[in-house]
């Protein structure tokens, strides 16, 4: 569950927004389950019960952001990953792309949004012998890069979302969690992870205990859990073409945003019915914890 606290970042709103759009992943036995219609949710804003007004399944067009972590210690797993990226790149659409963005101790793009799938598999191979952006693994800067990329490059009505895969054994180097769950939910960004090698999630902060806010572990389970995203360690071989799959095979449902003051945080709860609980009794439901209410002004950085 994430954490109460709300995220405080300055995030850039846009403006004419009349509809609150949520993505939505239900999973069964990590299967995708995907014989569900608009009649099986239930959307709750601030805890009130919301008509949805568009629902939609794998009409969207995919804007896929794979942030790859290349340090030293992820080579093996990039390559296994390079050795399964046709396959797991094949779940993916007519009209979707993918972007590949490594980082290091900064990130850059290594394969702008194409939608050419044997170009964006070559790239992945690759990605391991760039080199340029130094060593060391700061995963919070390398998110928020990632999440100002879509923002910028992907289509107003393209579902967005990441793909990390790291070891998360690197720190937030003065980005705090807050300020990147925030840039994720202002830029409609779905974070997702596969975290692997000897990489866990960091643990509570003990009482007492003082911690500089600037080099905190990173906890990339935390981004995912906010945003409605997923993320898994894996143990054994990188489950890139299962993650591609459960992250291509998601619903997106629209409601019409209620009046509240600008910039507010708002809370979004997404459940399954009675009737449709008891098809997918064990069924699991993902989605983003909540939004930014728009800004009623242009567009600015506050």
């Amino acid at each position: 569950m994430a954490a109460a606290q709300t995220p405080g970042d300055s995030p850039v709103f846009r403006t004419g927004v009349a509809d609150v759009r949520v993505d939505v992943q239900v999973t069964e036995h990590k299967r995708p389950v995907m014989d569900l219609a608009a009649g099986d949710f239930i959307v709750t804003d601030n805890g009130a019960p919301e008509p949805i007004v568009y629902f939609g399944r794998e009409r969207e067009p995919l804007a896929l952001a794979l942030l790859l972590d290349v340090s030293g210690s992820m080579r093996k797993n990039l390559e296994r990953m390079a050795a399964t990226a046709k396959k797991a790149l094949g779940y993916l659409t007519p009209g979707d792309r993918v972007a590949i963005l490594i980082f290091g101790r900064r990130s850059k793009v290594h394969l702008p949004l194409t939608d050419n799938r044997a170009e964006a598999a070559s790239a992945i191979a690759s990605a391991m012998e760039d080199q340029s952006v130094g060593s060391g693994t700061n995963i919070n800067p390398a998110v928020l890069d990632a999440a100002n990329y879509l923002d910028e490059k992907a289509e107003p009505r393209w579902r967005r979302a990441i793909l990390m895969v790291t070891d998360n054994l690197g720190l937030n180097y003065r980005s705090p969690d807050d300020v990147v769950i925030g840039r994720l939910l202002s830029a409609d960004v779905v974070f997702n992870a596969i975290v692997v090698g000897r990489g866990i999630r960091p643990g509570p902060r003990r009482i007492g205990q003082y911690e500089n806010p600037d080099f905190t572990p990173a906890d990339v389970f935390k981004f995912a859990e906010w945003t409605g995203g997923e993320a898994t360690k894996a143990s054994g071989p990188v489950p890139f073409t299962e993650m591609i799959e459960r992250i291509r095979e998601r619903y997106t449902l629209e409601y019409h945003e209620p009046e509240a003051k600008p910039r507010e945080f708002r809370r979004i709860t997404v459940n399954l019915t009675p009737a449709a609980r008891a098809r997918h009794p064990e069924a699991e439901v993902h989605a983003r914890n909540g939004y930014y209410a728009a800004a009623q002004a242009t567009a600015t950085k506050p």
